[in-house]
């Protein structure tokens, strides 16, 4: 089997990885979950995943947003594509992502973290300095309210 998860550590990727993300809002706050594995181990983030092969990045934005948290939601607009490339000091390629990132609405259930996830919570858009966000992510969630008005 060739792929990421069969390389050495040390061999650099042979195509980017595509990632979705999605800014769940309920009553005025949005969805955060702490990652419960690499990447990130332990950080703050937007539920999502890696898209799987067969699935459109849409199935991947539902499935990862219930796998993670068990909500079902409505999921809306495109809001942006991050694109995250990391390179050595010869220059090569360590690591690419294509973040895929989307606006949603919650319909039902509870958060509770699940899969990768280890836990879940609706967070107050005006107090995330606490949760230590990536830059981009504060800057997709500022995006994606000012575009709910």
């Amino acid at each position: 089997m060739t792929g990421a998860a069969s390389r050495p550590p040390e061999c650099p990727p042979e195509c980017p990885v595509v990632g979705v993300g999605v800014v769940v809002w309920k009553g005025g706050r949005v969805l955060l979950i702490r990652r419960g594995k690499s990447p990130m181990r332990g950080r703050w983030s937007l539920p999502g995943g890696r898209q799987e092969l067969g699935e459109t990045v849409r199935e991947t934005a539902m499935r990862e947003v219930r796998e993670e948290t068990g909500l079902e939601i409505r999921l809306g607009a495109l809001l942006d594509v991050v694109d995250t490339i990391r390179r050595d000091e010869s220059g090569a390629v360590t690591l690419q992502y294509t973040l895929v990132d989307f606006d949603a609405d919650w319909i039902a259930g509870e958060p509770a973290a699940a899969s990768d996830a280890e836990h879940a919570e609706w967070a107050d858009p005006d107090a995330l300095a606490p949760y230590g966000l990536w830059s981009e992510t504060l800057r997709i969630i500022a995006l994606s309210r000012e575009r709910r008005g």
